[in-house]
C-alpha cells in the first residue's frame, strides 16, 4: 500500500486554522436553505462507486443461465439484485 505524502506546512497550517472556526463564524449567506421538497427529490450518491472485490461463489446453474440470458452485464445485474435486497433489509 502506498503511503500518503506529507502535507506541506502551509496547507497543514490552513487546515489547523479551519478546524478552529466555529459554526457561527461560517458565512452561509450565499448558500440557499434546502427545502423539504428538494430533500424529497434528492438523488443519493449518483457518483458513488463502491470498491469491487473479486470472490468465488457457488450459485445454482439455472440462476447463472437466467442472468446470462439477459445479455452482457450479468454480473452487474446480479450485484444490483443483491444490493437491492441488502438495502431493503437494513
Amino acid at each position: 500500500m502506498k503511503r500518503a505524502k506529507k502535507l506541506p506546512i502551509a496547507l497543514r497550517a490552513e487546515l489547523k486554522a479551519l478546524e478552529a472556526v466555529t459554526e457561527d463564524e461560517i458565512d452561509l449567506t450565499e448558500i440557499p436553505e434546502i427545502t423539504d421538497e428538494e430533500w424529497a427529490r434528492r438523488e443519493v450518491g449518483p457518483f458513488y462507486r463502491p470498491v469491487k472485490k473479486s470472490i468465488t461463489i457457488r450459485l445454482d446453474a439455472d440462476i447463472i443461465a437466467w442472468f446470462k440470458a439477459k445479455g452482457s452485464g450479468y454480473q452487474t445485474a446480479m450485484n444490483r439484485v443483491l444490493r437491492d435486497y441488502f438495502a431493503s433489509h437494513r
